[in-house]
């Protein structure tokens, strides 16, 4: 029998490998994490490449292109021509919403709890005649149930979160991807505030698209990410932002035929974010040494850790915290003062935590430790 892998050294391993932690007691990866050492290397390194070499360099950067694609589709479970790497999470719903054979009638299903990027694509699709059916929610907690009863015939998308930005609300996957499935359409998953924390396999969960940015749980910069399309389904959906890194031919400018990759690299359409990839890839790389079934283990005990001492003070939790809803965010009240006025009390005490809905909202990562979490605490009271 296989003995089990031994948890990391979280504190050695990974802690030390984020300065921000020097200064910082840093909750708030559902916002902007900050980036590892191996990461703003990474970046420093593209940086003073080109101050000293130019563009002589290009075809290195072009092959850390591939190896963030590599690393993304294990992070994914997928194969990597189902991989694009993109900018940002809203890039790549509007490859989704832009991209699809709607027709006059064909309606989309979107919770009323997503982050604005994934209401704002699907509702500018009103003006070409699809119904946009926003489904009421309480916080962020979704209802298969109430999913399903907005679904119809003609329903082609469910598109939703992973895990909600505001109480961290972590929907069950394979069933939505059932649900949609059961009435003929795509899932669609804004996968960012859960990829890089928690285990993915879109291929086994039935997800049909997919995008996240990497500046959050994936501890990258700004300004890369990653999106994933089932292979299936790569002559349906209309490449938009063609351009010459569409092509096989690629790089070859003389030849002006349209002939597109036959993979999901058919959108990269331009010129790549090079210094934000290098950056992305070195975290995922580094990530991946982790493990991520150690990194969500060790998220959700630091996140319960966090739970039991906000109950210690008589913080109520807005997050639902069952084992098969729970994630890296906590969202909660302090009864009787101001959100934001505690957010700022708590940055003055190098405490950086963020709120959303009036309420206050933390988000460690497997690096936290308990003395954070301590610090926390001291400052909310």
């Amino acid at each position: 029998m296989t003995k089990p892998a031994p948890e990391p050294d979280w504190t050695f391993q990974m802690r030390d490998g984020m300065p921000s932690s020097s200064r910082w007691t840093y909750l708030d990866h559902a916002a902007v994490a900050p980036l590892p050492s191996i990461s703003a290397l990474a970046m420093r390194s593209w940086v003073d490449d080109i101050a000293e070499n130019g563009a002589t360099g290009w075809d290195a950067w072009r092959d850390r292109v591939e190896s963030l694609r590599g690393l993304a589709a294990g992070l994914l479970t997928a194969s990597v021509d189902e991989v694009a790497v993109i900018r940002n999470t809203t890039e790549g719903v509007c490859l989704v919403a832009e991209g699809y054979p709607w027709r006059r009638g064909d309606n989309v299903v979107v919770p009323g709890s997503e982050f604005p990027s994934n209401l704002f694509a699907w509702k500018h699709l009103e003006s070409r005649g699809v119904e946009v059916r926003v489904v009421p929610t309480s916080l962020d907690h979704v209802s298969l149930d109430d999913l399903g009863s907005a679904c119809d015939h003609n329903t082609r998308i469910v598109a939703l979160s992973w895990i909600g930005y505001r109480t961290g609300f972590r929907i069950d996957l394979a069933a939505a991807a059932d649900l949609a499935h059961q009435h003929g359409a795509w899932l669609f998953v804004d996968a960012i505030q859960g990829l890089g924390a928690f285990p993915l396999d879109v291929a086994a969960l039935g997800i049909d698209a997919l995008a996240a940015d990497g500046h959050k749980w994936m501890l990258g910069p700004e300004g890369a990410g990653l999106f994933y399309l089932r292979s299936e389904h790569l002559d349906t959906l209309r490449p938009i932002g063609l351009g010459w890194n569409s092509v096989r031919h690629a790089g070859d400018f003389d030849n002006t035929s349209l002939d597109l990759k036959p993979s999901a690299a058919r959108y990269e359409g331009g010129t790549y974010n090079m210094p934000g990839i290098a950056a992305l890839e070195a975290s995922l790389g580094w990530l991946t040494t982790f493990g991520i079934d150690a990194i969500q283990r060790r998220i959700l005990q630091t996140t319960d850790d966090l739970c039991r001492r906000l109950a210690s003070i008589g913080a109520p939790l807005a997050s639902d915290r069952r084992p098969e809803h729970a994630s890296g965010i906590v969202s909660f009240d302090i009864p009787g003062r101001d959100a934001r006025t505690i957010r700022r009390a708590c940055r003055d005490k190098n405490v950086v935590i963020n709120c959303r809905d009036g309420r206050l909202r933390a988000s460690p990562h497997a690096y936290t430790q308990l003395a954070d979490l301590d610090r926390l605490i001291d400052a909310l009271a």
